[in-house]
């Protein structure tokens, strides 16, 4: 079930499958209600996902799960998201939904994991080390 309160805020209601994402810093806590009366709303800390990611590469990330498994407008998803940049929150929610689909239906498993959207990306930020500039970055060298 599905209440809109004010303008463009929705509230989602009843049964709900989760799935966490997460990518470099960025975590998502992604909900998905099975209900065909949503349309495929996406809320993203309470914006829609238009709005919260604008460019139209962030919008096709999200949507990714969805249109490989043809459940475009089964689903509505309701997420929270902390840390890390708009690319790896939107790679996070990717990763959620794809987990909370997956606790739908065991049958989008072989699709998702073909199309590697269950597997977390364990790439992250190298750290600083003493002595040096950056990661690796040594100071330059200096003959005089």
């Amino acid at each position: 079930m599905v209440e809109i309160i004010e303008k463009d805020k929705v509230v989602f209601k009843g049964k709900y499958y989760y799935g966490t994402g997460r990518r470099k810093n960025a975590i998502a806590r992604v909900r998905i209600y099975a209900d065909k009366n949503l349309k495929s709303a996406i809320v993203v800390n309470e914006r829609k996902h238009q709005d919260y990611f604008p460019t139209l590469e962030l919008s096709r990330i999200v949507m990714d799960c969805f249109r490989v498994t043809n459940t475009k407008d089964n689903f509505g998803v309701s997420a929270v998201i902390n840390g890390g940049g708009k690319k790896g929150q939107a790679e996070a929610l990717r990763h959620g939904i794809a987990r909370a689909l997956v606790a739908v239906d065991e049958k989008h498993k072989a699709i998702l994991r073909e199309n590697g959207f269950l597997t977390r990306d364990p790439r992250v930020k190298e750290r600083k080390k003493p002595g040096l500039k950056k990661a690796r970055r040594a100071p330059q060298w200096q003959k005089r």
